[in-house]
Protein backbone atom coordinates (compact mmCIF):
# COMPACT_ATOMS: atom_id res chain seq x y z
CA UNK A 1 0.00 0.00 0.00
CA UNK A 2 2.54 2.60 1.16
CA UNK A 3 5.58 0.49 0.39
CA UNK A 4 6.98 3.17 -1.93
CA UNK A 5 8.04 4.96 1.29
CA UNK A 6 10.77 2.35 1.73
CA UNK A 7 12.52 3.95 -1.23
CA UNK A 8 13.14 7.01 0.98
CA UNK A 9 15.29 5.39 3.66
CA UNK A 10 16.67 8.67 4.99
CA UNK A 11 13.13 9.90 5.68
CA UNK A 12 12.24 6.53 7.23
CA UNK A 13 15.34 6.73 9.41
CA UNK A 14 14.23 10.17 10.62
CA UNK A 15 10.71 8.78 11.28
CA UNK A 16 12.16 5.88 13.28
CA UNK A 17 14.11 8.29 15.49
CA UNK A 18 11.06 10.53 15.88
CA UNK A 19 8.81 7.65 16.97
CA UNK A 20 11.43 6.40 19.43
CA UNK A 21 11.86 9.90 20.89
CA UNK A 22 8.09 10.30 21.24
CA UNK A 23 7.41 6.96 22.94
CA UNK A 24 10.53 6.58 25.11
CA UNK A 25 9.17 8.82 27.92
CA UNK A 26 6.17 6.47 28.21
CA UNK A 27 8.35 3.40 28.78
CA UNK A 28 6.91 2.61 32.20
CA UNK A 29 3.39 2.35 30.74
CA UNK A 30 4.43 0.56 27.56
CA UNK A 31 5.07 -2.91 28.92
CA UNK A 32 4.00 -6.39 27.87
CA UNK A 33 0.57 -7.09 29.31
CA UNK A 34 -0.21 -3.41 29.90
CA UNK A 35 -3.54 -1.88 28.92
CA UNK A 36 -1.74 -0.02 26.13
CA UNK A 37 -0.16 -3.08 24.54
CA UNK A 38 -3.14 -4.00 22.28
CA UNK A 39 -3.28 -0.44 20.96
CA UNK A 40 0.45 -0.41 20.20
CA UNK A 41 0.20 -3.80 18.46
CA UNK A 42 -2.72 -2.61 16.30
CA UNK A 43 -0.81 0.57 15.46
CA UNK A 44 2.28 -1.41 14.45
CA UNK A 45 0.27 -3.82 12.33
CA UNK A 46 -1.44 -0.95 10.52
CA UNK A 47 1.53 1.39 10.11
CA UNK A 48 4.45 -0.96 9.63
CA UNK A 49 2.25 -3.40 7.75
CA UNK A 50 1.28 -0.79 5.15
CA UNK A 51 4.81 0.54 4.68
CA UNK A 52 7.09 -2.47 5.30
CA UNK A 53 4.80 -5.50 4.95
CA UNK A 54 5.60 -6.10 8.62
CA UNK A 55 5.49 -9.74 9.71
CA UNK A 56 5.12 -8.82 13.44
CA UNK A 57 8.21 -10.77 14.50
CA UNK A 58 8.49 -8.72 17.71
CA UNK A 59 12.20 -8.05 17.06
CA UNK A 60 12.16 -5.34 14.43
CA UNK A 61 15.54 -4.56 12.86
CA UNK A 62 14.30 -2.26 10.10
CA UNK A 63 16.75 0.46 11.07
CA UNK A 64 19.60 -2.05 10.69
CA UNK A 65 18.47 -3.38 7.31
CA UNK A 66 18.01 -0.27 5.22
CA UNK A 67 14.38 0.03 6.31
CA UNK A 68 13.68 -3.27 4.55
CA UNK A 69 11.96 -6.02 6.55
CA UNK A 70 14.26 -9.04 6.52
CA UNK A 71 11.33 -11.22 7.55
CA UNK A 72 9.80 -10.72 4.09
CA UNK A 73 12.61 -12.89 2.75
CA UNK A 74 10.99 -16.25 1.87
CA UNK A 75 13.70 -17.91 3.95
CA UNK A 76 13.40 -15.39 6.83
CA UNK A 77 17.14 -14.70 6.67
CA UNK A 78 18.27 -12.00 9.09
CA UNK A 79 21.98 -11.78 8.27
CA UNK A 80 22.29 -11.32 4.56
CA UNK A 81 21.32 -13.06 1.38
CA UNK A 82 21.38 -16.76 0.73
CA UNK A 83 23.60 -18.23 -1.94
CA UNK A 84 20.77 -18.24 -4.45
CA UNK A 85 20.45 -14.58 -5.37
CA UNK A 86 20.10 -14.48 -9.14
CA UNK A 87 22.41 -12.39 -11.33
CA UNK A 88 19.63 -9.83 -11.79
CA UNK A 89 19.31 -9.43 -7.98
CA UNK A 90 16.09 -11.41 -7.74
CA UNK A 91 15.17 -14.10 -5.24
CA UNK A 92 15.78 -17.78 -5.98
CA UNK A 93 12.54 -18.79 -4.25
CA UNK A 94 10.35 -16.07 -5.77
CA UNK A 95 12.05 -15.09 -9.05
CA UNK A 96 9.64 -12.20 -9.61
CA UNK A 97 10.75 -10.60 -6.33
CA UNK A 98 13.90 -8.51 -5.88
CA UNK A 99 16.04 -10.02 -3.11
CA UNK A 100 15.26 -8.40 0.22
CA UNK A 101 18.98 -8.15 0.95
CA UNK A 102 19.77 -6.44 -2.35
CA UNK A 103 17.15 -3.84 -1.40
CA UNK A 104 18.52 -3.59 2.15
CA UNK A 105 22.04 -2.98 0.87
CA UNK A 106 20.98 -0.29 -1.59
CA UNK A 107 18.76 1.50 0.91
CA UNK A 108 21.26 1.33 3.79
CA UNK A 109 23.73 3.31 1.67
CA UNK A 110 21.35 6.29 1.98
CA UNK A 111 21.02 6.12 5.77
CA UNK A 112 23.61 8.29 7.53
CA UNK A 113 22.71 7.23 11.07
CA UNK A 114 22.01 3.49 10.89
CA UNK A 115 23.29 2.47 7.45
CA UNK A 116 26.49 0.99 8.89
CA UNK A 117 24.45 -1.45 11.03
CA UNK A 118 23.75 -3.63 7.98
CA UNK A 119 27.00 -5.51 8.63
CA UNK A 120 26.17 -6.31 12.28
CA UNK A 121 25.33 -9.94 12.97
CA UNK A 122 21.75 -10.29 14.20
CA UNK A 123 20.69 -13.02 16.62
CA UNK A 124 18.23 -15.65 15.43
CA UNK A 125 14.57 -14.70 15.59
CA UNK A 126 12.93 -15.51 18.89
CA UNK A 127 9.68 -17.01 17.62
CA UNK A 128 8.16 -16.61 21.09
CA UNK A 129 7.91 -12.86 20.39
CA UNK A 130 5.86 -13.23 17.17
CA UNK A 131 2.74 -11.09 17.26
CA UNK A 132 4.03 -8.89 20.06
CA UNK A 133 4.97 -5.23 19.80
CA UNK A 134 8.52 -4.62 18.61
CA UNK A 135 8.42 -1.11 20.09
CA UNK A 136 7.41 -2.41 23.53
CA UNK A 137 10.02 -5.16 23.29
CA UNK A 138 12.68 -2.61 22.32
CA UNK A 139 11.79 -0.19 25.11
CA UNK A 140 11.94 -2.98 27.68
CA UNK A 141 15.04 -4.74 26.33
CA UNK A 142 13.06 -7.91 25.60
CA UNK A 143 14.08 -8.03 21.93
CA UNK A 144 17.75 -8.41 22.88
CA UNK A 145 17.36 -11.09 25.58
CA UNK A 146 18.52 -14.63 24.94
CA UNK A 147 15.49 -16.92 25.29
CA UNK A 148 15.49 -19.66 27.90
CA UNK A 149 16.93 -22.84 26.45
CA UNK A 150 19.29 -21.02 24.12
CA UNK A 151 22.92 -21.24 25.08
CA UNK A 152 25.24 -18.34 24.44
CA UNK A 153 28.84 -19.10 23.47
CA UNK A 154 31.49 -18.38 26.05
CA UNK A 155 34.80 -16.71 25.19
CA UNK A 156 36.30 -20.06 24.16
CA UNK A 157 33.62 -20.58 21.49
CA UNK A 158 32.03 -23.56 23.24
Amino acid sequence: MLQFLQDYPRAMEWSYDAVYTLIAPFRRWLRPGSAFEPLVIRSEKAGKGAVFNCQMCGQCILHSTGMTCSMTCPKNLRNGPCGGVRLNGHCEVKPEMLCVWVQAFERSRHMPTYGHELIQIQPPVNRQLEGSSAWINLLNGIDSQTPMGWVAEDKNGT
